[in-house]
Protein backbone atom coordinates (compact mmCIF):
# COMPACT_ATOMS: atom_id res chain seq x y z
CA UNK A 1 0.00 0.00 0.00
CA UNK A 2 2.79 2.30 0.73
CA UNK A 3 3.90 2.16 -3.03
CA UNK A 4 0.39 2.80 -4.08
CA UNK A 5 -0.13 5.80 -1.64
CA UNK A 6 2.95 7.34 -3.09
CA UNK A 7 2.74 6.82 -6.31
CA UNK A 8 -1.03 8.65 -5.92
CA UNK A 9 0.22 11.19 -4.43
CA UNK A 10 3.26 12.14 -6.74
CA UNK A 11 0.85 11.73 -9.62
CA UNK A 12 -1.81 14.44 -7.56
CA UNK A 13 1.42 17.04 -7.43
CA UNK A 14 2.11 16.31 -11.07
CA UNK A 15 -1.40 17.00 -12.02
CA UNK A 16 -1.75 19.57 -9.49
CA UNK A 17 1.34 21.32 -10.74
CA UNK A 18 -0.04 21.02 -14.77
CA UNK A 19 -2.95 22.71 -13.61
CA UNK A 20 -0.92 25.82 -11.70
CA UNK A 21 -0.87 25.22 -8.34
CA UNK A 22 2.92 24.51 -7.41
CA UNK A 23 3.53 21.38 -5.76
CA UNK A 24 7.04 20.28 -4.37
CA UNK A 25 7.53 16.12 -4.14
CA UNK A 26 10.94 14.08 -3.99
CA UNK A 27 11.38 12.71 -7.95
CA UNK A 28 14.06 10.70 -9.62
CA UNK A 29 15.26 12.99 -12.04
CA UNK A 30 18.47 14.87 -14.09
CA UNK A 31 20.43 16.20 -11.71
CA UNK A 32 23.64 18.05 -10.99
CA UNK A 33 24.01 17.42 -7.35
CA UNK A 34 26.49 14.14 -7.92
CA UNK A 35 28.67 12.69 -10.56
CA UNK A 36 25.65 10.87 -11.58
CA UNK A 37 23.20 12.35 -14.70
CA UNK A 38 20.09 11.55 -12.53
CA UNK A 39 19.44 11.36 -9.06
CA UNK A 40 16.13 11.22 -6.62
CA UNK A 41 15.56 14.90 -4.88
CA UNK A 42 12.80 17.19 -4.55
CA UNK A 43 11.07 19.32 -7.07
CA UNK A 44 8.80 21.89 -8.14
CA UNK A 45 6.07 20.71 -10.34
CA UNK A 46 4.82 23.59 -12.24
CA UNK A 47 2.46 24.17 -15.58
CA UNK A 48 5.54 23.29 -17.58
CA UNK A 49 6.24 19.93 -15.23
CA UNK A 50 9.19 19.84 -13.17
CA UNK A 51 10.15 23.31 -13.29
CA UNK A 52 13.09 23.70 -10.41
CA UNK A 53 15.18 20.77 -9.11
CA UNK A 54 15.93 21.99 -5.27
CA UNK A 55 19.23 21.54 -3.85
CA UNK A 56 20.27 18.55 -2.01
CA UNK A 57 21.15 20.46 1.20
CA UNK A 58 23.74 19.86 3.57
CA UNK A 59 24.38 16.67 4.35
CA UNK A 60 26.66 15.38 7.57
CA UNK A 61 29.81 12.87 7.98
CA UNK A 62 27.54 9.73 7.51
CA UNK A 63 25.06 10.86 4.82
CA UNK A 64 28.26 11.85 3.12
CA UNK A 65 29.85 8.88 3.10
CA UNK A 66 26.74 6.15 2.65
CA UNK A 67 26.57 8.32 -0.95
CA UNK A 68 30.10 7.67 -2.11
CA UNK A 69 29.27 4.04 -0.64
CA UNK A 70 25.87 3.61 -2.47
CA UNK A 71 27.30 5.47 -6.04
CA UNK A 72 28.65 2.23 -7.42
CA UNK A 73 25.61 0.72 -7.33
CA UNK A 74 23.03 3.53 -8.20
CA UNK A 75 25.14 4.07 -11.19
CA UNK A 76 24.99 0.50 -12.18
CA UNK A 77 20.90 1.05 -12.05
CA UNK A 78 21.19 4.52 -13.96
CA UNK A 79 22.86 2.45 -17.02
CA UNK A 80 20.51 -0.61 -17.11
CA UNK A 81 17.35 1.94 -17.27
CA UNK A 82 19.03 3.94 -20.08
CA UNK A 83 20.42 0.69 -21.61
CA UNK A 84 16.58 -0.52 -21.22
CA UNK A 85 15.14 2.69 -22.37
CA UNK A 86 17.69 2.73 -25.49
CA UNK A 87 16.45 -0.65 -26.21
CA UNK A 88 13.13 -0.10 -25.53
CA UNK A 89 12.88 3.69 -27.73
CA UNK A 90 12.63 5.56 -25.08
CA UNK A 91 15.21 7.32 -25.07
CA UNK A 92 15.05 11.34 -26.13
Amino acid sequence: LSMAYAGARLGKSVLAGLSGRKRIECAYVASTVTDMPYFAQKVVFGEGGVVKVLPLGELNEHETKRLEELKPMLQKEIDTGLEYAKVNELAA
